[in-house]
């Protein structure tokens, strides 16, 4: 069935009702095995989705709120997914540090590090990110100069990139290509016909996408968690502006009185002192100002002090 109004499944919280359920357990499976399969990795057989049953309009309307899809494998690897439509200038770092946090709560205080758990990370990123080509890319803990020697494989990261997969040949016959097209909100009605007909996977992806954008209360939600992201982008943006203007004046006033060098350097430092401002003034908080400007989070909480 192919929807006349179809929702974005790029949307955070519909990705997560799209494959972070139980009952969806195959479709999530079938994604995971397409993003392995890439990069010759081998593909699981079974897991159980860690689902979150507090998926209250409150965690839908916070700006920070990650909505990330995680489960675990019956081999004991736990892997995280996040569909990330925003743009951060420390996604490497975010990803590490969440990442890094699942890997050590993998066990008990006390355990023996032996029973730390495989933590695999995807990234499904709505934007470019890394100085790369290729759309896929994925890292390992390698030795610098003996590039073949892998120290182990119990962290694992991954970045798909979908602005860089949409500039490549789509091939039918590629499961991850034919889910980063379902995953478009633009795909046309062809291309679906085209990709159900094929894979009975993506069909019933399909089917459950229509069955949810039947659920008012789904909807409600999923407009929420639109408007909380145009919200904060909007912010972003404001401040963004307001900061550089401001800057630019200090700039100006100061390079007037005591000679450009000088002014353009102190106007460098007004600039970001206020441009920080300006963003915690409209209720962004110190790390989100950190992810979005690439400062420090000691430099951004200098000012804020």
């Amino acid at each position: 069935m192919i929807l006349r109004r179809r929702l974005n499944p790029k949307n955070d919280f519909l990705f997560k009702r799209l494959f972070g359920e139980e009952e969806s357990k195959e479709l999530l499976i079938g994604l995971l095995n397409a993003i392995f399969r890439d990069k010759g990795l081998s593909p699981i057989v079974n897991a159980t989705v860690i689902e979150n049953k507090e998926l209250t309009r409150k965690l839908i309307d916070d700006k920070e709120g990650r909505l990330d899809v995680r489960c675990e494998t019956n081999e004991r690897v736990q892997i995280n997914v996040e569909m990330q439509v925003e743009r951060f200038s420390h996604m490497d770092n975010r990803s590490l540090f969440y990442l890094g946090k699942m890997y050590v709560d993998s066990i008990q205080m006390g355990g023996m590090y032996g029973e730390l758990k495989k933590t695999i990370g995807i990234n499904i990123l709505d934007h470019s990110f890394l100085p790369l080509e290729s759309y896929h890319s994925c890292f390992h803990l390698y030795e610098d100069d003996q590039r073949a020697f892998m120290l182990t494989d119990i962290l694992e990261v991954h970045f798909i990139e979908c602005t860089k997969f949409n500039k490549i040949t789509f091939d039918i016959n590629n499961d991850l290509h034919r889910w980063l097209r379902f995953m478009e909100e633009c795909v046309t009605e062809e291309q679906l016909k085209e990709l159900v007909e094929m894979d009975s996977l993506i069909r019933t992806a399909e089917e459950r996408l229509a069955f949810l954008s039947g659920d008012e209360q789904m909807i409600r939600l999923y407009e929420a968690r639109e408007e909380a992201l145009y919200d904060r982008n909007s912010l972003m943006d404001d401040a963004m502006k307001e900061g550089r203007a401001v800057g630019r004046a200090l700039g100006i006033a100061e390079g007037r009185s005591e000679g450009r060098s000088e002014g353009r350097s102190e106007g460098r430092v007004e600039e970001r002192a206020n441009l920080i401002s300006s963003m915690l003034q409209k209720g962004l908080s110190a790390i989100q100002i950190a992810e979005f400007t690439g400062l420090t989070l000691e430099e951004v909480m200098q000012v804020k002090l």
